[in-house]
């Protein structure tokens, strides 16, 4: 009898999660993990932004699934299309021929991704910041475009090179700039010719309001102490154009810049609609209460890409963050277990703890259980409650370690903006 394979689509929160929860409970010869991604690794995306201030090292934020995952069957490509009808999905590895795989168990978990809105020049001038290698690639251009500005005479290159845009006042956005805003105000001091004065940050939110996650009062707290730093928060402002990095906001304010990152929002992995997924009005896959894709007892779903009721909010959706996630992965690998073994299944129902973020070194902001916290607390509270959540003893002793490292050392200013290119020297000395 062939041993039934458990397809998982997605190395996420709830890909790796569930897949590392279902390694631990099966029994032997009882099922094959089969884990598809287009990376071979887990990203902690709450880590991101102090990977992008140096405050941690970028290796350190991701989770190899290979090791972690080491009786699971991974398949490093797109997935490209996934049917219920006849339990297939096509894979497109990164070389060689097509996949199709067949599945008696679907954990669908392909998370978000950037959504992009139709602004004339935004696509060519905007970088996201959902993945490693952004973080990695926006603290190398901040620190380069600092380099730029302390190596000219040339005012508008100067001024163009120290402005730094980010449009999207949600977590990502807020801690994204709030950290690196403290970065660049910290490598400031040793750039000739540079002071914080010099730089412009600035925050575009579309709404009346940043931080909707910890509520009304934190989050015109968060922007008074922003603006305390220097930072122009602009609520209620849309981005018009970005046309070779001119930027026109609706407010009538026009200026260049070389840094346009762009956090306002994701949507659903585009995947889920290649094939005969039951989708919602917003392009997510209606799930049960149970984790089910609804009209199937074979299939699960949760994570960004998933509409899960909110059992403790009635009529209303879990939202789409770390915590709901790795609590999901949990409920699903039991529900899917249960399927396999005819027992009966468990509806998902978390009641939200609250929300932290870091708005800098030693600086933060949080609501838990319904208190607001603010400033070193809030911070600590953010650290702590990550560091607990991160995968591995491995990747926690080493972030313990870089923080450690942080309070005898100064982070380091170094921009190796080359590996973007890193054949650009070999190819120039070719040419010699």
């Amino acid at each position: 009898m062939a041993v039934p394979r458990i397809l998982i689509v997605g190395g996420g929160y709830v890909g790796m999660y569930t897949a590392l929860r279902l390694q631990r409970r099966l029994h032997r010869g009882e099922a094959q993990i089969t884990v598809a991604d287009n990376d071979s690794y887990m990203t902690y995306q709450p880590f991101l932004p102090e990977a992008a201030a140096g405050s941690i090292e970028a290796r350190h934020v991701v989770v190899p699934l290979r090791r972690v995952l080491r009786s699971c069957e991974i398949l490093s490509g797109r997935v490209t299309s996934v049917r219920l009808a006849d339990r297939k999905a096509e894979v497109k590895p990164h070389e060689g021929p097509d996949l199709t795989l067949d599945y008696d168990y679907l954990v669908l978990a392909p998370g978000s991704v950037s959504r992009l809105l139709p602004i004339p020049g935004l696509a060519e001038s905007g970088i996201g910041f959902k993945t490693v290698e952004e973080a990695i690639h926006l603290r190398n251009h901040v620190l380069g475009r600092m380099d730029v500005a302390a190596s000219t005479a040339d005012d508008d290159i100067r001024r163009r090179a120290l402005t730094f845009v980010f449009v999207g006042g949600g977590f990502a956005g807020v801690e994204a700039i709030a950290e690196l805003e403290d970065m660049a105000t910290h490598a400031s001091r040793y750039f000739r010719g540079i002071h914080r004065d010099d730089m412009r940050w600035i925050l575009v939110e579309a709404t009346d309001r940043i931080l909707p996650e910890v509520g009304p009062d934190m989050g015109r707290w968060t922007a008074r102490q922003l603006s305390e730093r220097g930072v122009e928060v602009k609520m209620g402002t849309l981005l018009k154009s970005a046309e070779g990095c001119h930027i026109v906001l609706d407010d009538g304010d026009e200026f260049d810049t070389d840094t346009l990152v762009w956090t306002a929002g994701v949507k659903p992995n585009p995947i889920v609609r290649a094939g005969d997924l039951p989708l919602d009005e917003k392009g997510r896959v209606k799930a049960t209460p149970f984790l089910r894709i609804e009209g199937t007892d074979f299939a699960f779903t949760g994570g960004d890409a998933a509409a899960v009721p909110d059992l403790t909010r009635p009529g209303q959706l879990c939202p789409p963050n770390a915590q709901h996630a790795v609590r999901q992965a949990r409920r699903l690998a039991d529900n899917l277990l249960a399927t396999l073994r005819g027992r009966e299944l468990k509806p998902y129902r978390h009641q939200s703890a609250g929300s932290v973020a870091s708005l800098g070194l030693y600086k933060g902001v949080a609501q838990i259980y319904g208190r607001e916290v603010r400033g070193y607390p809030a911070w600590f509270m953010h650290r702590t409650y990550h560091l607990v959540r991160m995968p591995t003893l491995n990747k926690k002793s080493r972030i313990l370690a870089d923080w450690t490292l942080g309070l005898f050392f100064p982070r380091e200013i170094v921009s190796l903006g080359a590996v973007q290119n890193p054949r650009e020297e070999f190819t120039l000395a070719a040419r010699m």
